[in-house]
């Protein structure tokens, strides 16, 4: 079983994504920063305080398009407004995206917040304090008999960097009651996303407290195309090291500022 987790930016580099879609062989694929303007097809733009930022108005459709013979599912954690390029505004969903193989049995799924609640924004999208959720689906591995709980999410955004904060550990905290709440035991856990902290953060203390291990630890998980010095974003986790029989961070092809995390049990 191949899980693959990635930030995917909005879309922004939709024409490198698109073909690494096609070949990826993921039999799990985790989203996060993920796109829905349901009045709106092709390219929009988003704007906050600090950034200006190309999007795909429905990245949603576009990956599903791309990956037929994968179950959707989607879940938005706030909305707020987009342009096109001709000026006009609508309100855009944003938030994760699981895209499971068909082949494999979902037996579970699940969506909840660990910062926040949903919001939706008028006028401006906020630069911090935006809420968070989490996905998690539970599936059936046939070649091993085994249940496999993934659990993915988006981690706080705070401008002022990614030490460890009240909210961050709270956020931690949450995250662990819900990955609790989703997996059996004797499931192999996977808990992977943009967690927007550093590698020695309390939120790997907490998580290990599930019996989870980083994999990624100090890598670097950025592109070429993300130009801060700070390289760590990304990570993933397992319940059971022994399971893994190969872990990559990606440099190779470049289809965000994030590089994708392939894990293969």
């Amino acid at each position: 079983m191949r899980i693959i987790s990635l930030n995917a930016w909005g879309g922004a580099m939709f024409d490198e994504l698109v073909p690494w879609l096609d070949k990826c062989d993921a039999d799990i694929l985790c989203l996060q920063e993920v796109t829905r303007t349901p009045a709106a097809g092709g390219w929009t733009h988003f704007d906050d305080a600090e950034r200006s930022l190309p999007q795909r108005a429905n990245l949603l459709a576009d990956v599903r398009s791309s990956l037929r013979r994968h179950h959707g599912s989607f879940t938005v954690s706030d909305t707020g407004p987009v342009r096109t390029g001709i000026g006009r505004a609508h309100q855009q969903d944003f938030g994760l995206a699981t895209f499971v193989a068909e082949s494999l049995p979902i037996v579970a799924t699940r969506s909840g917040f660990v910062h926040g609640e949903y919001a939706a924004y008028r006028h401006e999208w906020p630069i911090d304090g935006r809420p968070r959720a989490a996905q998690a689906v539970r599936v059936l591995d046939h070649r091993t008999q085994r249940f496999v709980t993934v659990v993915h999410f988006h981690g706080l955004r705070d401008p002022r960097g990614k030490a460890d904060t009240p909210a961050r550990r709270a956020q931690a905290e949450r995250l662990a009651e819900f990955v609790d709440s989703v997996r059996e035991d004797g499931d192999l856990t996977v808990v992977c996303g943009d967690f927007n902290v550093l590698p020695h953060s309390e939120t790997f203390q907490i998580l290990n407290g599930l019996g989870l291990v980083d994999l990624v630890r100090d890598a670097d998980t950025r592109t070429s195309r993300y130009p801060k010095p700070l390289r760590h974003a990304s990570y993933l986790l397992v319940s059971d090291p022994a399971a893994v029989r190969r872990f990559e961070v990606l440099t190779e092809p470049e289809v965000s500022d994030h590089r994708a995390l392939m894990l293969d049990l």
